[in-house]
């Protein structure tokens, strides 16, 4: 290594703290860090690293803008998590056989639960048809029912297993056990942001963190900018919504002469220990919370939207922050993802007629309002809307049992082998149903629809090929889909 490499030399001669190595310095500058370096130049030049890998270890902001690997359908995504699993057989698959089987077993082979149910339970909500589609939804998402020819039903949805947390991980991270990125990071890794005074990806969750708290919109193994940034809704006032970015003793100026400092600092550390992630991140951390400073708490301020927008949204904490999310991608935010509390409010272990009317009342009108808003701005065609849980639930009733479901017979099971998530915008049909579950709604039997391929519709609709945005860690290229998913066609305008 030269001397130029080896020292500093503002003044031509090598500073004491030059001379100190220590163990992690001394690890850095061996053959074989030498040997991996050389190599990634080597590969590079001939054109054997991934695209998307070099556009991000070379650009010097790691959120600028990047081109996709085609032309995109979509820039934005909004994703709205039904927590705890919303009962598809109770809002979008309406299933007239449970009322001709009801209180009898059903004609059905062993499904998998987590706990013993019982015999069919018939929804106590109506359906009916809506707009030209005919498409029929209940009657606690009449709102949503209103839109249904802008939105695709996918009613075969299946996932892994029935407990929260793995599909927790397998919907939000693509994978149900191991530590990987969100879908939220992946986008931002792969298509940066188109304003660099806020976060590329927003987690929206009014009250707290949802179970596996920031693992829902971790970054894992990618570089720390990229993951989402945590606000809790539950608050109206902006300085509690978006707390430690501004200081309000001192002014802009003074704070970037502090901002200055630091940063001088860190990139001194930064120089002597090999491109740190860690590091980098905290820097470009501190760089964005000031720039937040103006921008961020104009675009979380509703007060500033005209008042017949807020009363189409309405005035509920759902509608407060999908009037937020619509406010965040006509800004230039790419991925915002709108939790439905924390905790599990869609986990109807009993009392599902309550619960179910009660959540669909909270965010019902404001879903609707949400697309509809998005589609007169002409945001709707580039903005992607995906609504779901990460399962759906059993049309059997859950049997009494201690600490399960309180000794009702009023409430369903986790159940994965079924399930319904709807999108709409961003380059999918509206007014279709994809795929089916049986006549019973235990099981996707038509043109199903794992986690993977959803994930990989998403992507191609943001105009990635999902086997190709890739990193490389640990030895190996990961991607979103793993070694799985498949994109479909079918949905797609």
């Amino acid at each position: 290594m030269s001397s130029e490499r080896a020292f500093r030399t503002d003044s031509h001669k090598p500073q004491l703290e030059d001379l100190l190595v220590t163990r992690r310095e001394m690890l850095c500058r061996c053959g074989m860090g030498l040997g991996s370096l050389g190599l990634a130049s080597l590969m590079a030049s001939v054109g054997l690293l991934p695209s998307h890998s070099q556009a991000a270890t070379s650009s010097l902001n790691p959120m600028a803008p990047k081109a996709p690997h085609f032309p995109p359908r979509a820039k934005h995504v909004i994703h709205i998590f039904l927590n705890g699993g919303a009962s598809h057989v109770d809002t979008f698959d309406p299933k007239p056989a449970l009322q001709k089987y009801a209180g009898k077993t059903l004609p059905t082979g062993n499904l998998r639960t987590e706990r013993k149910t019982g015999a069919a339970f018939p929804s106590p909500f109506k359906f009916r048809k809506f707009g030209e589609s005919g498409i029929e939804v209940s009657e606690i998402f009449e709102h949503v029912g209103s839109c249904v020819d802008d939105i695709c039903f996918i009613r075969s949805m299946h996932a892994d297993v029935p407990n929260h947390e793995p599909s927790l991980m397998l919907m939000n991270c693509g994978e149900g056990r191991l530590v990987r990125p969100s879908v939220g990071s992946w986008v931002t890794y792969g298509l940066g942001t188109e304003n660099e005074n806020l976060p590329g990806f927003v987690a929206m969750c009014p009250g707290g963190y949802p179970i596996k708290g920031p693992q829902n919109w971790q970054c894992a193994f990618l570089p720390g900018i990229y993951q989402g940034t945590y606000v809790d809704t539950r608050h109206v006032s902006v300085d509690k919504l978006l707390q430690y970015i501004r200081n309000p003793k001192w002014t802009r100026a003074e704070q970037r002469i502090q901002l200055e400092l630091l940063r001088k600092v860190n990139e001194e550390h930064l120089e002597r220990r090999q491109q740190e992630a860690e590091l980098e991140a905290r820097i470009q951390s501190f760089e964005l919370a000031y720039r937040m400073q103006i921008e961020a708490s104009d675009a979380f301020d509703i007060s500033k939207e005209p008042e017949y927008i807020r009363k189409m949204y309405g005035d509920s904490v759902q509608a407060r922050q999908l009037l937020i999310a619509r406010r965040l991608v006509e800004r230039g935010v790419r991925f915002v993802q709108v939790w439905h509390g924390a905790g599990q409010p869609w986990d109807a272990h009993d009392d599902i007629e309550i619960n179910h009317r009660r959540l669909a009342r909270q965010c019902d009108r404001a879903i609707a309002a949400l697309i509809k808003d998005l589609k007169q701005r002409g945001l709707l065609d580039e903005t992607l809307i995906i609504c779901g849980g990460e399962f759906g639930r059993t049309p059997t009733v859950e049997l009494p049992q201690p600490g399960a479901n309180q000794g009702k017979m009023n409430g369903r099971d986790h159940n994965h082998y079924g399930f319904t998530v709807w999108l709409a915008g961003g380059g999918v049909k509206g007014g279709m149903v994809y795929g089916a579950t049986d006549e019973f709604g235990f099981r996707a039997v038509e043109n199903k629809v794992h986690v993977h391929d959803l994930h990989a519709t998403i992507l191609y609709l943001l105009g990635f090929d999902h086997t190709r945005l890739t990193y490389r860690y640990a030895g190996r290229d990961f991607r979103l889909t793993d070694v799985h998913g498949r994109v479909i066609h079918d949905i797609i305008a």
